[in-house]
């Protein structure tokens, strides 16, 4: 029997009739609804009955574990159930589900897990992406694989993406999906601009706003600021000032409890603040809240692809999120938002949030592609295809763990696969199991993928964190970050079915351990430079001076900033170099150094970038010695190559002819496309080069103009030719110009009497600039159009020819006078 929803007031219900028709024709589609509408608890309860589901589950994709155990209750709810009967859910290292699930609610990469295990989701009818504007990766992720699965191997898989706002045109474009509107039910918001605020600052000065919003309006206030150092900051400061009203937290790794006192009405009856990250944004219904206050920044994990490194950043918001931000208010009555920005900042918001594919580490995105056999991510179906660089450096990492050869997935990448972690982590377990330092990799892993339980003023040292870890589970001391840490550790325990282990740690180990996670964060001290190493991917970074582990002489670095330069250390393990062993590897380096005079090749004993020996290389391979320079050319090829004056020239006539005529496939020769595709048209000719000044006795434009065919070569030299014959004999030279601009034709007016039209080039479809010059080579006019100027200026021209150059010949009738190349004076 179906869910009987007619009598829950949510403005949705309007859209389920076209939903249930929309998904009983097309496999595939879209529905747009405000936050609040009910699209995520109604929608999926209306269509578990569909005769197209055939029995099979719904799976729904939440962004957030607080929403999706939220939203599980929430339609339990209504079907006057426990969670785990009809309706369940499956986040990481919880899961609430039976036999008697139709429903199954689940976040991050587990249903990407779930599409692996088995590509054909069997027992699966329908598979729901709710919130997808956050366009977190795990959805695009999974929606990519969802699709491939759709179209290659079940066509009656139903795929649905909901969302509160979205760019509808391109999302029903790319899927081929009709769509379906709900415009929900908001009150209006009176918005107040309290102008821009110091990032630095934001606790101080948004506590001062919503003491004054407090004593201004009713109801409960709900506040977002980008993470939790500032919500506990600014909770500090308001309970001086609002000892009446109840003070709640609320963000991702605050126990489940207190998540829903923040959500829940204060049992009592106080009015509530809520002090929230983007968490709050569309996902939850947070009761009572009338008014909002929005610092207008939120927290970001970026990937630095030159690093190899992710970085939390504090950001400016998106107008969207802002809007999001803002009606929460208004779901109630009528509501009221401060916002911590100006007007004119406002306008300079970006429209939309940034996708987090273009920002974060692509590592596991690769991984499960490559266990699609899919070596290219970029061939899949992408709202926002993943960036080239991140994909390469997410590749080669792999590669490293062991994960990828040759871009296919191996026997120990799958087994990585099967473990709910960053691949680095996966990576490190089993090999630990292998070593049987299984019980010390379970406690390592959960210290790396939560916050520093110790904070700063303990060290660098991760042994330190490891032993108040064991000591907490020795002693059963309280300590809530510890007790979170200790729970992640346990849940890797159980999932390889080992025991704890309590005794001292031997740091050697727990460094060979972090080497398998992070093999390119290896560190050497570097002799002379108190507290600086060098990584095995060649960058530098410090540990404080008054460190520990500052004198060590090699550390395994886990945590580490991307700053550019010198890195600042937060968290590493010494290393006794005996294990670095089998790391060390022989290789044959050659190297351009422009300053230190060209190539030089060495065979050098390394670990990474770090080099322990090296010796002069005598007998180079050629090919490696070209693969050098061309490496050089990538990088500073405009100073190392002749780009001169007639190579500019060459590049605007082919980028010219690009332009003028799309459909000839004249080649991208623009000089950043030429120093990346060097490799292509250069090479033949770097086989004696081995000094700087070699290549600048490269004739380039020789090597560029014979790049091209032959064909090409013939046509260049009529469609943009570099002399043009003009009536008095004399072939002038044509400046042509970037952005296919008219070439200019700069020549003598008298070697032009006679000429009645302007002339033209590429084929008779494009005329030329003619800049007119004195018998002194100075300008005296500019045209397209010569006839149009014989007939009109130049009479006026020729007033001030005849006063500057009395003795030359400035006839009345222009079309009619010979042409001359020298000086025809006027007759006596």
């Amino acid at each position: 029997m179906s869910f009987d929803y007619q009598h829950i007031d949510l403005p949705v219900k309007e859209v389920v009739s076209d939903t249930r028709k929309h998904l009983a024709e097309k496999n595939t589609m879209i529905v747009n609804a405000p936050p609040g509408a009910g699209k995520s608890t109604l929608l999926p309860l209306t269509l578990m009955e569909e005769p197209w589901l055939k029995g099979q589950k719904i799976i729904m994709l939440e962004p957030r574990r607080l929403a999706a155990r939220t939203i599980a209750e929430r339609m339990a709810y209504f079907l006057g159930e426990k969670v785990g009967e009809t309706v369940g859910y499956r986040i990481r290292f919880d899961n609430r589900v039976s036999d008697k699930t139709k429903i199954e609610v689940v976040t991050e990469g587990i249903l990407t897990r779930m599409i692996q295990s088995d590509n054909e989701l069997s027992g699966i009818g329908m598979v729901i992406f709710d919130e997808f504007h956050e366009r977190s990766i795990h959805a695009d992720v999974a929606l990519a694989l969802c699709r491939e699965a759709q179209q290659v191997l079940r066509t009656d898989l139903r795929i649905m993406i909901m969302s509160a706002t979205l760019n509808m045109p391109q999302l029903t474009s790319l899927l081929k999906a009709p769509a379906v509107v709900s415009e929900g039910r908001q009150y209006p918001v009176e918005v107040n601009y309290e102008g821009d605020i110091d990032e630095f600052l934001i606790p101080e000065l948004i506590s001062k706003t919503i003491t004054k919003a407090a004593k201004q309006h009713d109801g409960d206030i709900l506040v977002f600021l980008p993470g939790q150092r500032e919500i506990q900051k600014t909770a500090d400061l308001l309970r001086g000032s609002l000892r009446d009203m109840a003070i709640h937290q609320l963000f991702g790794s605050l126990p489940p409890h207190k998540q829903q006192a923040a959500i829940m009405p204060d049992r009592n009856g106080k009015r509530k603040v809520v002090l929230a990250t983007n968490i709050a944004e569309t996902s939850l219904t947070i009761e009572g809240i009338k008014v909002v206050v929005d610092s207008g920044f939120g927290r970001t994990s970026k990937f630095d692809p030159n690093s190899g490194l992710s970085r939390l950043e504090t950001v400016r918001i998106s107008r969207d999120s802002a809007d999001q931000r803002a009606g929460r208010a208004g779901r109630l009555s009528a509501g009221h938002c401060y916002r911590m920005w100006s007007t004119v900042t406002h306008q300079r918001m970006a429209e939309h949030i940034v996708p987090e594919i273009m920002e974060a580490d692509l590592a596991s995105l690769v991984l499960d592609m490559a266990q699609w056999g899919i070596i290219d991510a970029q061939q899949m179906t992408w709202l926002t295809p993943p960036p080239a660089g991140p994909l390469a450096q997410a590749r080669d990492l792999l590669h490293q763990l062991e994960a990828l050869e040759n871009g296919k997935i191996t026997e120990h990448g799958q087994k990585m696969l099967r473990l709910p972690c960053h691949p680095r982590i996966a990576h490190m377990l089993l090999l630990a199991e292998e070593h049987d330092h299984l019980a010390l990799a379970t406690d390592i892993a959960a210290l790396l993928e939560e916050r520093d339980p110790l904070g700063r003023e303990a060290g660098i040292d991760i042994n330190t964190r490891i032993e108040a870890l064991r000591m907490h589970r020795r002693e059963n001391r309280d300590g809530k970050k510890l007790a979170r840490i200790e729970k992640i550790a346990d849940q890797y325990r159980r999932l390889f079915q080992i025991k704890a282990e309590n005794d001292f740690v031997d740091p050697y180990e727990t460094g060979v351990l972090i080497t398998h996670a992070y093999p390119e964060r290896i560190a050497c001290a570097r002799p002379g430079n108190n507290a600086q190493f060098q990584l095995s991917n060649g960058r530098y970074a410090m540990a404080g001076h008054r460190d520990d582990l500052a004198a060590e002489p090699w550390l395994a670095v886990c945590h580490i900033d991307a700053r550019d330069g010198m890195g600042k250390i937060h968290m590493a393990s010494p290393l006794n170099p005996r294990d670095l062993a089998p790391l060390v590897k022989a290789k044959e380096v050659i190297t351009w150094d422009t300053e230190d005079g060209g190539l030089i090749a060495s065979k050098n004993l390394c670990i990474g970038n770090i080099v322990l020996r090296s010796t002069p290389l005598p007998d180079p391979d050629p090919s490696h010695l070209v693969e050098a320079i061309i490496e050089a050319i990538k990088k500073e090829g405009e100073r190392l190559l002749d780009f001169n004056e007639e190579v500019a020239q060459w590049q605007s006539r082919v980028l010219s002819l690009r332009k003028w005529n799309p459909d000839q496939q004249w080649p991208e020769v623009s000089t950043s496309s030429l120093l990346q595709t060097s490799a292509e048209w250069l090479a033949p000719y770097l086989n004696d080069i081995r000094k700087p000044e070699d290549l600048k006795k490269l004739n380039l434009k020789d090597i560029l103009h014979h790049s091209l065919s032959f064909e090409q070569q013939s046509q260049l030299n009529d469609l943009a030719p570099e002399k043009i014959e003009v009536p008095s004999g004399s072939s002038i030279r044509l400046a042509y110009r970037d952005n296919a601009e008219a070439p200019i034709l700069a020549v003598r007016i008298q070697e032009v009497f006679g000429l009645a039209e302007t002339p033209k080039i590429n084929g008779g479809k494009q005329g030329v600039l003619m800049h007119l010059l004195s018998p002194g080579f100075k300008p005296v006019q500019i045209t397209s159009d010569l006839k149009s100027f014989w007939s009109d200026a130049y009479f006026e021209v020729r007033k001030e020819l005849k006063r500057r150059y009395p003795k030359h010949v400035w006839p009345d009738d222009p079309w009619n006078e010979p042409a001359i190349r020298g000086v025809k004076k006027r007759k006596q």
